[in-house]
């Protein structure tokens, strides 16, 4: 299936630059736990199974940061709002990433939902999240998910927690329980896992930065290497 959204695009496109011998060390590192699919319920696709309708096309749109419109450098973030890594790379590295490249209009940061089975509450996270992109309002949820990570991550039931946070944030409720309730962006979450599998994620975090596949946490030195490294290398080509 030909990716129907932008982010889904960039992933695909910065896939094509990650195989070969590369594929080797990604099998022998990875995480096998993290190969599981996600728990989903086939009744709660749309009937038609279609993606590119308004809904998954403005949650698409909200989890993107940074100027679009310049040909700047992509970052694909494949991550779990419940996985322990996810949340020290967001407290580590994620805010100054933004200060330094994305602010500046160097790069352009996209995140992708790749929930783990063994992570009771990573779906119901991705889904509030996404619901919340609808409204425009993915970063500050994404930002108060992974810092309350440790209130919710083991709750039999994160929903209520999920709906006071997005109310504290400003998001319309009405809308927003509807889009929960009714599963209404849990297909282009299922994109982004299906999506994120083929270009050979495996574990969480998982980054592509511009052609380039840098999986499992590393602090900003590290990552600031390979952005600079694939800056660099667009420039010389351009």
């Amino acid at each position: 299936m030909a990716a129907p959204f932008r982010v889904l695009a960039a992933l695909y496109l910065a896939a094509l630059g990650c195989r070969g011998a590369d594929a080797a060390r990604r099998e022998a590192t990875s995480s096998p736990a993290a190969s599981e699919t996600p728990a989903t319920s086939a009744s709660a696709r749309s009937p038609n199974g279609a993606l590119n309708d308004s809904v998954s096309a403005h949650a698409d749109s909200g989890r993107i940061r940074g100027n679009r419109s310049q040909n700047v450098l992509w970052i694909v973030e494949a991550s779990d709002f419940q996985c322990p890594y996810c949340k020290m790379w967001h407290d580590s590295t994620y805010y100054a990433l933004v200060r330094e490249y994305v602010e500046s209009g160097k790069v352009v940061l996209a995140y992708l939902n790749f929930p783990l089975r063994q992570h009771q509450n990573a779906m119901p996270a991705a889904e509030a999240a996404m619901c919340a992109s609808v409204q425009n309002k993915f970063r500050p949820m994404h930002d108060a998910l992974f810092t309350s990570q440790a209130k919710w991550e083991t709750l039999a039931n994160a929903m209520p927690t999920f709906d006071s946070t997005a109310a504290h944030l400003g998001v319309a409720m009405p809308a927003w329980r509807d889009c929960v309730t009714r599963h209404l962006t849990q297909p282009l979450i299922e994109a982004d896992y299906s999506r994120s599998q083929s270009a050979g994620v495996k574990s969480t975090p998982t980054f592509f930065v511009g052609n380039q596949q840098l999986a499992g946490f590393e602090p900003y030195a590290v990552f600031r290497q390979v952005v600079e490294a694939q800056l660099a290398k667009r420039g010389a080509s351009q």
